[in-house]
């Protein structure tokens, strides 16, 4: 083992792989997880359980355990910046952290607001942990407006529209933007969830949202009140890494090489939806920070060794996803593929339960 220390920054889906293969592997040198909470909200199952399907305690990655099952210090606080020149890490509470090598896994930040402007009863879906804990908060609500065309919007819209325990089920309509809906999705899938939409009584309009004067517009039209706006605007990055000094692309996120290192700092990776490759377009997207979290695994014990990184992820041409339409059923998404019926909604349940149950096991030490 080596003896610098090694900071993960962050409990997202790609330090979730990392602490999995330390388990499995050992780690590479004294190492330190900061985050702000003792676990990991899998969003895949969000939409799930806002439909009924999942408890809200499902979904849910322990952090803690995984932490004590590889011998590692847990610190729960937020990283607010770091020192790349002085490596160390400074902490909400006050605190400095030195480091050797780190790696940063925090996500990135929601573009409700600043997109849309303000309203009491705006809700974005980032952070995923704060959106599930606002909106199970909340009070029945009678007419929802998703905003958002994404698969993520998507999902949102036909679990809203199904959520569990509530009769008569709300208004919906989702507002997907001018780019329109699900923007790189083939025609089959696009077919097929304008169709269940439909069914579903969601109305669907493609234009850009806005809020004026507490008012929800499509373009210039009025929409009719509404008891919650969700934001599904896809992730913005966090103001600290560049203000700290990091390479950053020009939306802010970190400028990572094809090995999820920092091209001006060696020493400092990123992975998942705070970070941006500089080799190829890698969309921000829970399917590619999970794909990216053995890769990293891989390349921090090269560099904790005195070796170079020589791994790195490369997305498939087309990737599976599986799109929950909130009453047991869903489509899945395949290159220029599509199906639709119960038994993708049964494929999605196994392939999530499996993910979360992976981990489950590690923690408990099975």
């Amino acid at each position: 083992m080596s003896d610098g220390h090694l900071l993960l920054i962050g409990g997202g889906h790609a330090h979730v792989a990392v602490l999995a293969d330390w388990i499995r592997n050992g780690p590479p040198a004294r190492a330190t997880l900061l985050t702000p909470h003792p676990t990991l909200r899998y969003s895949g199952m969000v939409p799930g359980w806002i439909a009924g399907e999942y408890d809200r305690k499902e979904g849910l990655v322990d952090l803690a355990a995984l932490a004590e099952r590889v011998g590692i210090e847990l610190l729960l606080d937020r990283c607010v910046g770091i020192d790349p020149e002085r490596s160390c890490a400074h902490t909400a509470k006050g605190g400095e952290i030195p480091f050797d090598i780190a790696s940063i896994d925090t996500g990135g930040v929601g573009r409700g607001q600043s997109v849309l402007g303000d309203h009491p009863r705006l809700l974005d879906i980032r952070p995923i942990d704060q959106f599930v804990e606002r909106l199970a908060g909340l009070p029945r609500f009678e007419r929802i407006a998703v905003v958002g065309g994404g698969a993520g919007g998507v999902e949102l819209a036909f679990g809203l529209r199904n959520a569990g325990g509530i009769d008569p089920r709300p208004e919906m309509v989702l507002v997907a933007g001018r780019e329109g809906l699900l923007p790189g999705f083939s025609r089959a899938v696009l077919g097929r969830v304008r169709a269940e939409l439909a069914a579903q009584s969601i109305r669907l309009i493609e234009a850009d949202a806005r809020i004026d004067d507490g008012t929800l517009l499509a373009d210039s039209e009025p929409l009719e009140a509404v008891d919650l706006i969700v934001a599904a605007l896809g992730s913005a990055a966090p103001e600290w890494p560049r203000a700290s000094g990091l390479a950053s692309d020009q939306e802010g996120f970190i400028a990572v090489d094809a090995h999820q290192r920092s091209i001006m700092h060696p020493h400092i990776f990123a992975a998942g939806d705070v970070a941006a490759r500089q080799d190829r377009n890698v969309p921000h997207s829970g399917v590619h920070a999970v794909h990216a979290g053995p890769v990293l695994a891989a390349n921090l014990r090269a560099v904790a060794n005195g070796l170079p990184p020589s791994k790195s992820y490369r997305p498939r041409p087309v990737s599976l996803y599986l799109l929950s339409t909130g009453n047991g059923s869903a489509i899945a998404s395949f290159g220029p593929l599509a199906a639709q019926g119960r038994w993708v909604a049964r494929l999605k349940r196994w392939i999530d339960k499996r993910w979360i149950d992976t981990y489950a096991r590690l923690a408990s030490g099975e």
